[in-house]
């Protein structure tokens, strides 16, 4: 009975050191790799800003500090107007970037994160885009909002996927909702650093290369 008791104990503080061995490898993991991620996931917005505002069109861009709407983040620039939304697809959120130009034309997007099937994030990014089957590029929302034909628009969904489509679509309108409803200057001049220049007034602006 004592050995099975003296077993019984070893185990337990055995499985309690395991545990908690696990647990602070974890929390460093966890903390060496946030500042990365967070770099990372910082470079993907900036690309992310310049390729929905500039498309493949070489220049910079000047970024005010970003503005959030009612669950929305708009990053106004000297160029046009980002909007970031989130969205819920087939599988789950589905979080893109919509630049609009001062007329609300729809001058680009990117997809920034998604959990989608393997493979329909992929053709959301290339579906909708000029060329593409389900062309939006230079579309204004204000003017026919965004919809897919079998809910009466005139936009070809995505192969076998309707309901990623339409959430699309509705994340698209959502964005352009939330651009004009800040169009006017909400944001001061204070602005984060990507790379500093100075404007015509002297002060410092964001500015993305």
């Amino acid at each position: 009975m004592k050995k099975l008791e003296s077993s019984l104990l070893n185990m337990v503080l055995v499985l309690t050191a395991i545990s908690l061995i696990a647990g602070g490898t974890l929390a460093y993991i966890n903390k060496v790799t946030q500042g990365p991620i967070a770099e990372i996931n910082a470079k993907n917005l900036q690309d992310g800003i310049k390729k929905v505002i500039l498309g493949s069109q070489p220049g910079d861009l000047k970024v005010e500090e970003p503005v959030e709407a009612n669950g929305y983040t708009l990053y106004k620039t000297d160029k046009g107007t980002a909007v970031k939304a989130v969205t819920n697809g087939f599988g789950g959120p589905l979080e893109i970037l919509v630049g609009f130009n001062e007329d609300g034309n729809i001058l680009g997007y990117t997809i920034l994160a998604t959990v989608e099937t393997p493979g329909l994030g992929v053709k959301a990014d290339t579906w909708f885009q000029e060329g593409g089957k389900g062309n939006i590029i230079g579309r204004n929302p204000g003017e026919k909002e965004l919809a897919v034909s079998k809910d009466g628009g005139d936009i070809d969904a995505i192969t076998a996927s309707t309901i990623t489509s339409r959430a699309f679509l509705n994340a698209v309108n959502a964005a352009y909702q939330a651009f004009k409803g800040n169009t006017s200057d909400a944001a001061s001049g204070a602005s984060v650093q990507v790379g500093r220049v100075e404007n015509a007034t002297g002060t410092g602006s964001d500015s993305i290369h």
